[in-house]
């Protein structure tokens, strides 16, 4: 064998050595150059949240969000839904996906439209509703902190049971004030009182009818011109922002009462900044009124329901009232309106023949994710519809924006 090759191989050995390692620096060095773009990308990324998020927290604390929602109504099937195998009850799959929406507000207004005794009276839905104290908590635990008790249905059952109603929001996590629905006289002739961010609010409620008649004159706070003049002229006296609930108007009707427009006005001068309307079932008007003090008190006439089971699309489509107070001045800012679909499903055969327990499925989307939900209902309707008779109704009176869930939470 020639030794020629294994010469030749020798003086490729340097060579090939010399560029692997050439090779090997070139590797390394792309790698730290992709790595230190990916890092400074990734801060930049990070930076640019964190900006996002400090911007949002800043926002926050410039302004007290107060928002508003019409009825929650436990009927039948949706204390069937929410019933659990050991007994309990448990109502906060239904509205889950509003949490957030809740967790981005400060002044939480929501309606309890019914009873809320407990098992040890019964379970029960329309007429005569009771429903369980898990109600209450998991209002509470959607977020709702300032609560109307105060309804027609109040007087459905005894005192005992009104009670026990009211008593099932005792100390429960972050509630602000309770009113509407009473345990003695001296509750029913009580202002409300709490503080966010500096600002104090006041909070009444005042029913205009009930089903049936009070056992004591102190079950619910019946509308009287001395009491709410009484209290409403305290709350002025001691508070930045007095809010009044109102449990009045026509029942479906989406037109404003005479009854209505004559007391609105009158609360409003008694002292009133923010006039939250229910009873209806579905949308009513918003209005404006200036006061000679120079105040402009706010009246929603009617904010329809929450979460309900009842059968029309102007009672399963309504939303959130939202109003963004600004601390310093305490004036009202912006006046809008998150639309929010109450869903659930049934069959075509199951509506004709008027099944109302087969409904299930409850659940609150807003209108931005409610798409699918809406395919699988029996609701003849689309939320192009929806969205355009929310905004005929509300605007009858005064300019109310409809905002869409990302300019709620933005802002």
């Amino acid at each position: 064998m020639s030794p020629q090759p294994y010469k030749k191989s020798r003086r490729k050995t340097p060579m090939i050595i010399f560029g692997i390692i050439i090779l090997a620096l070139i590797i390394v060095s792309v790698w730290l150059v992709f790595f230190k773009n990916n890092k400074t990308s990734n801060n930049t990324s990070s930076s640019v949240k964190e900006q996002q998020t400090d911007q949002a927290s800043n926002q926050n604390k410039k302004r007290i969000r107060v928002i508003a929602t019409g009825d929650f109504i436990p009927h039948d099937a949706i204390n069937q839904e929410a019933k659990q195998a050991d007994g309990s009850y448990e109502y906060t799959q239904m509205y889950g996906d509003m949490k957030k929406y809740f967790d981005n507000s400060d002044v939480k207004f929501c309606n309890q439209a019914v009873l809320g005794g407990g098992t040890e009276f019964g379970i029960s839905g329309y007429p005569k509703f009771n429903s369980p104290t898990e109600f209450a908590r998991d209002m509470a635990e959607l977020g709702c902190n300032v609560i109307n008790t105060g309804s027609n249905h109040v007087n459905d059952f005894s005192q005992d049971v009104i009670s026990a109603s009211v008593s099932a929001w005792d100390g429960l996590p972050g509630v602000k004030a309770v009113a509407g629905a009473n345990r003695s006289p001296e509750e029913m002739n009580k202002v409300r009182y709490f503080e966010v961010k500096g600002v104090k609010f006041a909070f009444v409620s005042y029913t205009t009818y009930t089903n049936e008649p009070s056992p004591n004159g102190y079950s619910v706070t019946m509308y009287s011109d001395s009491l709410a003049k009484q209290q409403l002229t305290e709350a002025r006296q001691n508070a930045d922002i007095v809010i009044a609930s109102l449990r009045w108007g026509t029942e479906y009707s989406t037109d404003v009462n005479t009854a209505q427009k004559n007391l609105a006005p009158k609360l409003a001068n008694y002292g009133a900044d923010i006039i939250l309307g229910h009873g209806p079932h579905v949308l009513e008007p918003v209005d404006k009124i200036k006061l000679d003090d120079g105040r402009e008190a706010i009246v929603w006439y009617s904010l329809g329901n929450f979460l309900n089971a009842q059968l029309d699309p102007p009672s399963l489509f309504n939303g959130i009232a939202t109003m963004d107070i600004d601390p310093d001045s305490k004036k009202i800012q912006t006046t809008e309106y998150l639309p929010v679909y109450m869903h659930y499903e049934w069959t075509a055969q199951e509506k004709a023949q008027g099944d109302l327990m087969a409904r299930h499925n409850f659940r609150m989307y807003t209108f931005e994710d409610g798409q699918e939900a809406l395919e699988k209902s029996q609701n003849n309707t689309t939320f192009e519809e929806q969205k355009a008779r929310i905004t005929q109704t509300l605007n009858k009176l005064t300019q109310i924006k409809l905002i869409s869930k990302d300019e709620f939470l933005q802002s």
